[in-house]
């Protein structure tokens, strides 16, 4: 017999009734999913203003090719994005002639980032990378997040900071010292430049992007508001810090927290991800 709820901690409660991600016994469902979720991450990002000319790009892994990965044609804005547009790159910054979109114009900088992370992250799904507002305003202080808020543990050791800016990054070695930057944490802080979060899902790259975002914001706030009243402030203590990363931080509490992102856009837009079998 099952134990009595009130014996079993809260969190094992969740782990045995959260929900799970969809799983897919045919890879071109598969792919078909993860290119819908990506054009949709794409019109997210551009609802919340994530976009700067041309600049910025979310990349997923695909499914079938895995040394190949889906990313948005250089000059259409991100509201625009549709499944049909994305282009299948591989490491070497070919373009995929049978699986791409019409446009075929690729964003250099966008390759010579995404292909140095997804080679030195095989566990990384999808990664995103954008000139934010405050990313990029809290990035030119060159230092990376306190623990100031619950929200700011979900990166609490999670995170790095790439001290470096060498202009636009349009050479393989600037790539790869971005990967080398970020290691195996999901995020890293790009000084002068902005963000750029890579996990194991397309949701939880969404919303730890969005939330790193808001932490850049509330951590100027902060620090304002404290040397305004000749103040330090109060950072949570390393104990408790991990503790809430552990919850807040893990692949799971990102795509969970990532869900209802997609669920309002689907309820906004009226269209859901519907599978139809190529004949």
């Amino acid at each position: 017999m099952a134990a009595p709820l009130k014996d079993a901690s809260k969190l094992d409660i969740w782990k045995r009734s959260r929900p799970i991600a969809p799983t897919f016994s045919d890879p071109l469902e598969h792919r078909a999913f993860l290119k819908f979720r990506l054009a949709q991450a794409y019109r997210i990002f551009g609802k919340y203003g994530y976009d700067e000319g041309v600049a910025g790009h979310i990349t997923v892994r695909d499914p079938i090719r895995p040394d190949c990965y889906w990313v948005n044609p250089w000059g259409i804005h991100f509201k625009l994005i549709q499944p049909e547009d994305l282009l299948l790159v591989d490491h070497g910054g070919k373009i995929q002639e049978n699986e791409s979109g019409p446009s075929r114009w690729l964003n250099r900088a966008a390759y010579m980032i995404h292909s140095a992370v997804h080679e030195a992250r095989p566990d990384a799904i999808c990664a995103a990378h954008s000139h934010t507002t405050y990313a990029k305003a809290f990035s030119a202080l060159g230092v990376p997040l306190d623990p100031l808020t619950q929200d700011s543990c979900a990166f609490y050791e999670d995170h790095a900071l790439y001290s470096e800016f060498r202009g636009i990054v349009d050479d393989r070695e600037e790539g790869l010292a971005i990967a080398n930057a970020l290691g195996s944490k999901k995020a890293v802080i790009l000084q002068n430049h902005g963000i750029l979060v890579a996990t194991k899902s397309i949701e939880s790259t969404v919303f730890f992007f969005i939330s790193l975002e808001k932490c850049c914001k509330v951590q100027m706030v902060v620090d304002q508001a404290a040397a305004a009243r000749g103040l330090k402030p109060r950072l949570i203590d390393p104990a408790s810090a991990v503790q809430t990363w552990e919850r807040l931080g893990s692949e799971m509490g990102g795509w969970f927290n990532g869900i209802p992102e997609f669920q309002l856009l689907e309820h906004e837009e009226g269209k859901r991800f519907e599978y139809v079998p190529a004949s």
